[in-house]
């Protein structure tokens, strides 16, 4: 007899049926018992009513590994409508320890560091995997939406010779004795590659030494990565990004998570408005995640929107392939995503000739020498392109409308925390 999940139940009723999984929970009555299994998709409810059964699931630790052959039978009270009655149930593997938190409840009643600490064993509990399942939905609405646009997938190292964003936030790494770094973007590699297929992306992780230790930051997370040739300007790129966002939406739908509308055109504000709004001083060089939540708020009070463009971002404030406003060149064609108070996404239209890079890193006193092998694909010609990248943790954090990215993350890897 094959083993039957979860989530498939609901088709075997009047069969018999065999299911696996983890000794979640067992609710004794005075006649009857309720067994609940959980597997890798859901919940399973088993109707023990011999008692010599019950009491040696009773001397059982949670979480032991067991097997239960019984008939599948309709019942409106059970998850997912179903039960299974007259079992046998076999143990797989008897745990010797108790589990370090109650796992049997709705959620899990304890604190975060607990259940980051005892990760191995909490993220199995079902308010956990919401998220995870949710991530996972986005991922593919992000791959579906740019793949039916004629994107090509690639995967970039993340072991690299030149820092791509500047600065000092960079995690050093000794390479064979040469010094070397865990990539902060695949952002020089996508640019090169738009010279080969025109339209990439790329799902995986980046890397920021930064030493934040807030809700909202990560030294290692997850970016939904995509760039394109051939545009007219910044705005295409976020008609693209809309699209993409929209379909990862939908995409989370199907899973169960509670749909968000994305407006048919994201509402916009420039940077120095966006100034405005926050409260903020004039000669801000950029959003402080305060600002953001008063954004957002002004965007869902203005325009009923979730989502709001910001644009115009001093250029000298971003990274040095971003392409100036040729009517203003103090102001970038560079723009934020903002999803419910945080920034989710950047963006930009990027310079597309040599001339132009060999300029700015000698503004800013960048070695031309340790970029050549990006420089050589502008030496060969570029067209006009941009990209954006998304933060896939803080995506999820705010679809599910949670505050901390450790929600959303597996196993988080911030200022105090390398394992588990």
């Amino acid at each position: 007899m094959q083993r039957v999940w979860s989530d498939g139940l609901a088709e075997q009723v009047g069969r018999p049926v065999r299911v696996a999984g983890w000794f979640h929970h067992l609710r004794r009555l005075s006649r009857v018992s309720f067994l609940l299994v959980r597997d890798g998709r859901g919940l399973i409810q088993v109707v023990v009513d011999e008692p010599a059964l019950a009491d040696r699931l009773a001397a059982l630790e949670r979480e032991s590994v067991i097997e239960v052959i019984g008939h599948a039978v309709a019942e409106p009270q059970a998850p997912g409508g179903v039960e299974i009655r007259a079992p046998q149930i076999n143990v797989i593997v008897a745990t010797a320890v108790q589990p370090p938190v109650v796992m049997s409840g709705p959620t899990l009643r304890a604190s975060l560091p607990t259940i980051l600490d005892h990760a191995p064993i909490t993220l199995r509990h079902p308010s956990r995997r919401v998220a995870f399942a949710a991530a996972a939905a986005l991922a593919r609405g992000f791959r579906q939406a740019l793949d039916a646009r004629g994107f090509v997938e690639i995967q970039t190292p993340k072991l690299v010779a030149a820092n791509a964003e500047g600065g000092a936030n960079v995690f050093r790494v000794d390479y064979m004795g040469r010094e070397a770094y865990l990539a902060q973007s695949p952002q020089l590699y996508k640019q090169i590659m738009v010279g080969v297929f025109e339209r990439v992306y790329e799902v995986g992780p980046i890397f920021r030494a930064e030493p934040h230790d807030t809700p909202r930051h990560l030294n290692e997370c997850i970016s939904l990565d995509a760039e394109m040739g051939f545009i007219s300007d910044h705005r295409e790129v976020v008609g693209l990004l809309r699209d993409v966002v929209a379909e990862m939406i939908d995409a989370a739908g199907r899973a169960g998570i509670p749909a968000v509308d994305v407006p048919s055109e994201l509402p916009f504000i420039d940077f120095r408005e966006a100034l405005r709004i926050a409260g903020a001083a004039d000669d801000e060089p950029d959003l402080a995640p305060a600002h953001e939540l008063a954004i957002g708020a002004w965007a869902a009070r203005e325009h009923g929107s979730d989502f709001v463009l910001v644009e115009g971002y001093p250029t000298h404030k971003r990274a040095f392939y971003t392409h100036p406003d040729p009517a203003a060149p103090e102001r970038s064609l560079g723009f934020d995503l903002i999803f419910r108070g945080w920034e989710v996404c950047s963006g930009a239209q990027r310079l597309h000739r040599v001339e132009d890079y060999l300029a700015v890193m000698r503004e800013r006193g960048m070695d031309p020498a340790a970029f050549e092998g990006y420089l050589e694909a502008f030496r060969h010609g570029m067209p006009p392109h941009g990209g954006f990248a998304i933060g896939l943790e803080r995506f999820t954090t705010r679809l599910l409308g949670k505050n901390n990215l450790r929600e959303a993350t597996l196993f988080p890897r911030d200022l105090n925390r390398l394992a588990p």
